[in-house]
């Protein structure tokens, strides 16, 4: 039976890239020289530091700018509040979202149920496998899946004959 994933996978290899093209900038721009400005890397958690809020935005416009020439869409990112730390420093978390949450997946498959094709939906882990009798039912889902679901940036994975 032919089925393809739906999944929300960001291409971690080119975040850690442009983390470090960010961090690179950081430290030869002008504006940001003798300050605690600094952004660090941990797993899929991206912390900014800054002096300041307006400081904190800047970086994350750096990291917003690395990530688009590195074609990863800035939808990937949770952003946190901004949060004060020792003195008068700031940090803010930036959590690069992986894998589709409950609600999505939820939301995705009532989108299907209700376009009634002939294909069915079930939510796999973090992923939503859709399966159907034919190919062109299956490529009727995917469009209306990007139709349906645009704040997330989703892509197919896994097609099968």
């Amino acid at each position: 039976m032919p089925s393809f994933d739906t999944v929300l996978e960001a291409d971690l290899v080119e975040v850690r890239n442009a983390v470090d093209n960010t961090s690179k900038e950081i430290t030869t721009r002008f504006d940001f020289k003798g300050t605690s400005a600094a952004i660090e890397l941990k797993e899929k958690e991206i912390t900014l530091f800054g002096d300041a809020d307006f400081q904190l935005q800047q970086v994350e416009d750096i990291l917003r700018n690395k990530l688009t020439k590195r074609n990863v869409d800035v939808r990937f990112l949770d952003i946190d509040k901004a949060q004060k730390i020792g003195g008068d420093k700031v940090k803010q978390i930036v959590r690069v979202r992986n894998g589709i949450d409950a609600t999505l997946a939820k939301q995705i498959q009532k989108h299907i149920k209700d376009s009634k094709l002939k294909v069915q939906a079930s939510i796999q882990g973090d992923s939503v496998r859709v399966s159907g009798a034919k190919r062109d039912d299956l490529q009727a889902a995917m469009a209306l899946i990007r139709k349906e679901v645009t704040e997330m940036p989703l892509s197919f994975n896994n097609f099968r004959d």
